[in-house]
């Protein structure tokens, strides 16, 4: 169910807390007169997806490692200067600054009349929904730029649909949180999102319904014994067919397609499981033949053998 909160505070501690229980957990500092301070901060949680629009009422400093999401800042005042790395980024209406999950980076000033609508994407929901829309080969990590310009045609609707949402924060929630509406717009705003950082290249584009089906049936259920026959059925067409569309499409085959689905839970379960799990176990619970023949994949995808991350 969608959640809506909406909060007024002066006070340094409390005003920390409310940002880090909503985004992340972070370092503030004030870099000019902290007596200022006026959160502002409005948002409403559509699971997945957390969309807000918050202002600190005074200069402020914020350092954090982004764990577990992806986070979209968009000035609609002022000015925002960060660093990720040896980059370093400000924006201004018109332009959003882009923090990748698990990438430590500093805002070095949040301008005290900076007022930023905030979109946070959940990792995994945003990853996986990247390799069911984008016409791109699979792959564990989003690859996205800096900072997104606005003006773009793609860009400008990710953005109108997103400033529509945060305009239902000053209305009643009923809407926002009815639990039939939440799923539907976090998709909306994933996919449209997706589709706005998406190069335009020779080849890229939505997907065809039948690549689609079978796609979304390969994330839902990795772990089934799946046949060539039983994604041509489910797709509508024939063998033949499939393997054409997937490698126009998807850039690899069906069968290496659920191979890297299935590696990526494997690897999602190791790393979140360590030593609770054997690599025989993850191997079976993902659909794999064998152990052995797991290890090898793996090695393979990621560059170290199961067995290590299992004892970490």
């Amino acid at each position: 169910m969608s959640r809506q909160s909406s909060t007024h505070i002066s006070d340094w501690e409390a005003a920390h807390l409310a940002v880090e229980q909503v985004y992340f957990p972070h370092e503030l500092e004030a870099l000019s007169s902290p007596d200022l301070l006026a959160l502002n901060l409005r948002t409403v949680d559509l699971g997945p997806v957390t969309i807000g629009r918050l202002n600190w009422g005074t200069d402020v400093s914020i350092a954090c490692d982004y764990p577990g999401a992806y986070e979209i800042n968009i000035p609609l005042t002022g000015h925002l200067d960060s660093q990720s790395g040896s980059a370093s980024t400000v924006s201004e209406p018109g332009q959003a600054t882009v923090f990748t999950a698990g990438r430590p980076s500093t805002i070095t000033r949040w301008s005290a009349d900076c007022q930023v609508v905030g979109v946070k994407f959940e990792a995994d929901y945003l990853e996986r929904e990247a390799d069911r829309v984008q016409a791109t080969a699979l792959r564990s990590r989003l690859v996205l730029p800096d900072q997104l310009d606005l003006t773009g045609p793609d860009e400008r609707s990710w953005f109108a649909l997103v400033r529509a949402l945060t305009a239902q924060l000053r209305e009643p929630a009923d809407l926002l949180a009815n639990p039939l509406v939440g799923p539907q717009l976090a998709s909306a705003v994933t996919t449209a999102f997706i589709v706005a950082v998406s190069p335009d290249t020779p080849g890229t584009g939505l997907r065809p319904r039948m690549v689609k089906r079978v796609l979304d049936a390969l994330h839902d259920d990795p772990a089934r014994e799946w046949t060539l026959a039983d994604m041509a059925e489910l797709g509508g067409s024939s063998v033949r067919r499939l393997q054409e569309g997937f490698a126009e499409h998807v850039g690899a085959s069906p069968t290496a397609t659920l191979r890297d689905i299935r590696l990526s839970r494997a690897h999602a379960d190791l790393t979140m499981r360590g030593g609770a799990t054997t690599v025989a176990e993850v191997s079976a619970r993902w659909g794999f033949s064998s152990p052995s023949r797991f290890a090898a994949a793996y090695r393979r995808r990621f560059g170290e053998p199961p067995s290590r991350i299992s004892r970490s």
